[in-house]
């Protein structure tokens, strides 16, 4: 690699960790995919991170990798805490949680996902529920429990990992389109509310990215698509914005999909 440009790249790091150390994160749906790959780029820039998904097997096995990415420290690098989203007392408790066991909480990065795809039809009320739930009622109860904390914390984000789907609907996308238009809405209103208090608010909307999202394991084939640690990336650039910015849309694209 050219040596100007490793310089460059590492002077990047340095700045980011200077800016992002110290500081607290709740990554939701962070055991694998975009979720694990936001957490493990947050930890590596000196924040520590609470790794939330439904399973405490799964969130114990994620907080002790990530925590052996930074061992030491005034700060553990990561806890882990099961959080079904689709609860709002499940959210309440994952945020006391994060605060009782890493001091404050700065950054909440509302990640959790899930998709289902069907004419609206033959769609039944327990799918449709199960994907507003956990794909935008989620957005409401953690982001609610946070709140106090983010408002202590005086310099906070919130971001939402959303997806080109909110602004793209499609045929059998009723419940997964709702979902992601109903995050762009959500997300453009609080940042309008809370940008006075020191919280800024931004949403990511990634188009295909290689993760087992659609029940699959990503291969060779999916070397078009968004990476997840593309994804991670935008959040880390967010999240470095000097205070008088706010990047409050980013939308995701692969570079080069296969001509159609």
């Amino acid at each position: 690699m050219i040596p100007s440009l490793l310089r460059r790249q590492k002077n990047r790091r340095s700045g980011i960790m200077t800016q992002l150390n110290g500081r607290v994160a709740i990554v939701t749906g962070a055991t694998k995919g975009i979720g694990r790959a936001i957490a493990e780029s947050l930890v590596d820039a000196g924040v520590s991170v609470c790794v939330s998904a439904r399973t405490q097997a799964d969130v114990t096995r994620v907080a002790a990798a990530l925590a052996a990415r930074r061992p030491g420290g005034t700060r553990p690098a990561a806890a882990g805490v099961a959080c079904d989203v689709r609860d709002a007392v499940s959210c309440e408790g994952l945020v006391e949680a994060t605060v009782q066991q890493l001091g404050r909480l700065d950054i909440l990065i509302n990640n959790a996902g899930i998709g289902a795809f069907a004419p609206l039809a033959e769609m039944t009320i327990e799918t449709w529920d199960a994907v507003i739930q956990t794909n935008l009622n989620s957005l409401f109860y953690c982001t609610h429990a946070a709140m106090p904390h983010l408002c202590a914390a005086g310099d906070a984000w919130v971001i939402n990992i959303g997806s080109l789907a909110g602004k793209n609907a499609f045929p059998n996308g009723t419940a997964y389109n709702a979902s992601k238009f109903g995050l762009i809405g959500f997300s453009e209103a609080l940042m309008q509310e809370v940008r006075y208090d020191g919280i800024r608010v931004a949403y990511i909307m990634p188009g295909s990215v290689a993760t087992e999202f659609m029940g699959s394991t990503p291969g060779p084939q999916d070397d078009w698509r968004i990476q997840p640690e593309d994804v991670a990336r935008a959040v880390l650039d967010v999240l470095t914005f000097p205070s008088r910015s706010l990047p409050s849309r980013i939308e995701l694209r692969p570079s080069r999909p296969p001509r159609k």
